[in-house]
């Protein structure tokens, strides 16, 4: 067995092709962000992107897409912007995966949303998460009713409250891939808002993620494509979503809602829109991804498996990103499993981000800042 690393860029039409053809013979697989298209726009926007390329007598067996940072960490690509990450390969192809790591010239890789039970990786798992998913396999009508059976008075709120918003704001609409780039900006700018009003790091800041947006947005085919989707009450943008999609399943990525309908809960009545139009799309199931809100308990009609765990080499970077790590991942998952903890914690981040908010209001009398988005 070989393993050759390149950049994506580097990666030609039989690579390319195989990667696919792969892609497309495991239904674990099935996620946009595994897809061939995503690796090549992370290596055109961030230097250290590579891939390991593995063969088998001169066969190409699998890929694996991941960042190198300094002093060998391996981090999964995309790193905290994605919900999936793996080894796209034959299935059940046996790799030894510290071999993996000595080609890749990795001492240690990190990884939280892992395809679950993977051969490669599995003897390496620590726990085992739920994604919640939206399944409409059977059609929509299908899903409504699995939703109702698990919660039928949230599900009658949401309702109501969508016929409020129609007949007090104007009439309600729904556009599904949108291509919109003004409604892809606005987007953005309630999603940074969101982030800073609940003391979160915003995304956005960062000029290349921005792009990557803007790259995934014009990304359209039939295996793969950017999907922007927004509810608009007459002609005023009141909730919207961007996320990627593969031939049958659109990932959950950034959902954002403007705060001034917040009274309508314009988000949630917007995830079943955006259900209810993925399925006339064709796509089989909606993933919400990993953890977080207490809507995606009963919007869920099923769920999907992803991993974490840690695989490293002997030496002393291993030994201090170890100590550096592992406590902070234990706290998050100890968090996460206790409704009443991840309340708390909710509430201290967005007392911060108010204060900072408040500070940055107060800085703003005497600074002059450029427009949103700018440079």
């Amino acid at each position: 067995m070989n393993i050759s690393i390149v950049r994506p860029d580097d990666l030609g039409d039989p690579e390319i092709s195989r990667w696919r053809e792969l892609q497309r013979a495991d239904p674990a697989l099935d996620n946009p962000f595994l897809s061939v298209e995503f690796a090549l726009a992370m290596g055109r926007l961030r230097d250290y992107v590579r891939v390991a390329v593995v063969e088998d007598d001169g066969e190409i067996m699998g890929f694996f897409p991941y960042e190198r940072h300094g002093f060998g960490i391996g981090k999964p690509l995309g790193g905290f912007l994605t919900t999936c990450h793996g080894l796209i390969s034959a299935p059940g192809l046996r790799l030894n995966p510290r071999d993996l790591l000595r080609a890749c010239k990795l001492t240690v890789f990190d990884f939280d949303h892992m395809v679950a039970d993977q051969p490669a990786f599995a003897p390496y798992q620590t726990d085992v998460r739920p994604v919640p998913v939206m399944d409409l396999g059977d059609g929509f009508d299908a899903y409504v009713e699995r939703v109702r059976a698990n919660s039928a008075k949230n599900y009658k709120t949401v309702r109501y409250k969508e016929r409020k918003l129609d007949r007090e704001q104007g009439g309600l609409r729904f556009e599904w891939d949108s291509a919109d780039s003004g409604a892809l900006r606005q987007l953005m700018r309630w999603k940074s808002d969101q982030y800073r009003r609940t003391g979160r790091v915003d995304r956005f800041a960062q000029p290349w993620i921005v792009r990557l947006l803007d790259e995934m947005h014009a990304e359209r085919s039939a295996g793969f494509a950017g999907v922007l989707t927004m509810v608009y009450a007459g002609d005023t943008p009141v909730a919207g979503h961007f996320g990627l999609r593969t031939a049958d399943t659109l990932v959950g990525w950034f959902p954002a809602y403007d705060v001034e309908f917040a009274r309508y809960s314009p988000g949630i009545v917007h995830h079943l829109l955006m259900a209810e139009h993925a399925a006339g799309a064709g796509l089989r199931r909606v993933d919400m991804g990993k953890g977080g809100r207490e809507y995606k308990s009963w919007l869920k009609s099923g769920d999907l498996f992803v991993a974490e765990g840690r695989v490293s080499r002997p030496s002393p970077t291993a030994a201090v990103h170890w100590m550096g790590r592992t406590p902070v991942n234990k706290a998050r998952t100890i968090v996460t499993d206790r409704p009443e903890l991840y309340r708390l914690a909710d509430r201290v981040l967005k007392g911060f981000g108010r204060m900072r908010t408040s500070v940055q209001s107060q800085s703003a009398s005497t600074v002059v800042k450029e427009p949103w988005g700018a440079g």
